[in-house]
Order: structure tokens, then sequence, then C-alpha cells
């Protein structure tokens, strides 16, 4: 008879999970594996909020496992150590991404591309090696094995840097592979959320013009005086649409919704770039006539793998890049759902998850 989640491991933990695909959360009583030779036990103090949790929640993409515990980024201190971790000691603060598990052995792996290893281990919904269900941030408590443990930079504040451990390095590992950080070149940013918002202070902190592409009008001024973008294009405008045709070396598409692509594939110079990372529910249509006439590329980037994420994390905390978080209660989460299903946040939730979490 298989065990509850309680009764798995020995070290009991306490989170919020769903049950079901209404995806509503609740308290829920679960363990965590002993701490092995090569694991650390984190205390959560915060946990970001990303819309693929939202996606999960509610099985949308057909591959949740109830109950589910969400969230993959998670900042906390070390308040256990196996014998064999040297990367880390007591108290240190740290933080876990999206994944916290590989086969470390693969081609991807050995060139840290562990997030690309066909084995790789979520931190939420994944099965891990000893057959049970991997949890996530939403919780007390995590173990993981030293190597997928981030080191979270001094200067960088613990719950508003959490977000970058998704919504950071989403942004930052396509620009870095595309070569899209040559100083004074023009960086167009399609959609202003999560993952757009850090895309604008990012290209700034490498040196490009960013021009913030978004649907919303009403956007522009915080685009503009607030997050320090250079332009703003309503993409509903045709006349400013036309304006702008040809002018941007590159444009890192964030949208996660249903778009068309010719326009922005017009807004490309000669060589441009459209660089995806959001991810619509069904197809998008690709034009070819203007890939062809005009040399251009359209590509897709997943997250980092675990040297890359440390990197963006002290580029970040270099530039005094963080994300702009609204801090919340863990007993308001199922009303944070609700509003992130309507985009109704600036720019990311983030939980206080250890001045709230209470069995």
């Amino acid at each position: 008879m298989a065990k509850s989640p309680e009764e798995e491991h020995p070290q009991k933990s306490f989170g919020w999970a769903a049950r079901d695909s209404s995806g509503t959360l609740s308290p829920f009583h679960f363990s965590r594996r002993e701490n092995g030779d090569e694991d650390v036990t984190i205390k959560i103090l915060y946990c970001g909020v990303c819309h693929s949790d939202l996606h999960f929640l509610k099985n949308e993409w057909g591959v949740t496992r109830y109950p589910i515990v969400p969230g993959h980024e998670i900042v906390g201190t070390v308040i256990k150590l196996g014998k064999n971790v040297s990367k880390f000691k007591m108290g240190d603060r740290v933080g876990v991404g999206v994944l916290v598990g590989s086969c470390r052995t693969c081609e991807n792996c050995q060139q840290d591309l562990e997030n690309y290893c066909p084995d790789m281990m979520f931190t939420y919904n994944s099965i891990s090696e000893d057959g049970t269900m991997t949890y996530g941030g939403y919780s007390d408590i995590v173990v993981v094995d030293q190597w997928f443990v981030l080191r979270f930079p001094d200067n960088l504040p613990l719950d508003a840097g959490a977000p970058l451990l998704c919504a950071g390095i989403t942004v930052y590992s396509p620009m870095k592979y595309y070569e899209m950080t040559e100083p004074g070149k023009h960086l167009g940013v399609a959609g202003l959320g999560g993952l757009g918002h850090v895309a604008v202070k990012l290209g700034k902190a490498f040196g490009l013009k960013v021009t913030v592409i978004s649907t919303s009008p009403n956007k522009e001024d915080e685009a503009i005086n607030k997050l320090g973008a250079d332009a703003f294009l309503v993409s509903t405008n045709p006349v400013k649409l036309k304006e702008a045709v040809g002018t941007m070396d590159y444009i890192i598409d964030t949208v996660s919704a249903v778009h068309p692509l010719l326009p922005l594939l017009a807004l490309l110079k000669l060589n441009g770039k459209l660089i995806t990372v959001g991810l619509p529910d069904k197809p998008l249509e690709l034009p070819i006539f203007p890939l062809v006439i005009g040399r251009k590329l359209v590509g897709g980037s997943d997250f980092g793998g675990i040297k890359e994420t440390q990197e963006m994390l002290d580029f970040c905390a270099e530039h005094n890049i963080t994300t702009d978080i609204e801090l919340i209660k863990m007993d308001y989460i199922n009303t944070a759902m609700k509003r992130l299903s309507k985009a109704d946040v600036k720019y990311r939730f983030v939980i206080d998850v250890a001045n709230s979490l209470s069995q």
C-alpha cells in the first residue's frame, strides 16, 4: 500500500497544495527526504509566484500530478548540510530555481545546460529518483542536492530577488546565447509582465536602446519613467507600427497569449532576431516570406542551467537589478492566482513564506 505524502520521508514539511484541476490551494502536510551527504536543507523565506504555477495548478498543459505544491522561485537560508557539501555553510543565503536534478552525464549537462537534459527534474511536479513527487516552494523547507542550489548575493534583497530565479534567467539566457547584448543596439521587448519588465532592466544594463511593445497604452508611463525604457510602441496602432518598421536589431517576445508574429518581424532590421520565451497554449502562425527577404531569425529559449543562473544573479547584483513585486501572505494565494490570470499584478507576486505559513 502506497504511503501518504506525509509518511513518505522522515522530515515533516508543511505547505499549500492543490488537489485537483480547480487549482484551489489549501494547507497540506507532507514530508521531505532526510538530508543526504550531498544535500542542503533550506528554510524557505520567500517564494515567487510564476505564471507557470497557474498553468500547472489548473493542469492547462495536461501534465499535472496531484496533489501539487508549486513554487520554483525559492530563496531562504541553509539549516542543514550533508557531509560532502562544500559550496555552502550554515546560514548562507541561497536560492533554488526551476530544476533540482538532472543526469549530470549527458552532452547537455556536460555543457552546463542541465535545463535541456532529457532526465531533468523540476522543482515541483516531477518524479524524484526514489519514485516520490517533488514539491515546490509554497512550503516551509526544501531539500536539494548542492549542485542545484544557488548562492544568493548579499546585496540582492531576498524578496524582490526571488523571481530572478525564473523570470530573470528566462530572459537573460536567450539574450546571452543569441548575442543580443551589444551596447547601442536596439532591443524590442514584447509584453510588459513578469518576464518583460526584467528584460527591460537587463537590456538597459547591457547598454541597449530598449523599446517596449505592448497592447496596453496605459503602461507607457511606467515603462519609460519607472523601468527605464527608451520608447514605447502600442502594437495596436498601425501608424506607429509603420513608423517603427525596420528599426530594431532584436526582439524578445514574452507574450504568453496567442498573437501575430508578422508585425513583430516587420519591426526587425536585416539580420534581426525574434526570440520567443512566452508559452502560448496554441500554435502561432509563422510567415516565412519576411524571414527570407530580411535574413531574419526566429528562435526560442527555455530558462538556463545552474552555471548561467548563478552568472545572472551575480550580474543583477552588480547592476542593482531586482523585480518589481507585490509581497503577499500565504493565505492570499488563491486571490493572487485569480489576479494573475487577469494580469493584475505589477509585476510579480512573492509569498512571504516564513512570516505567513502557519499550520
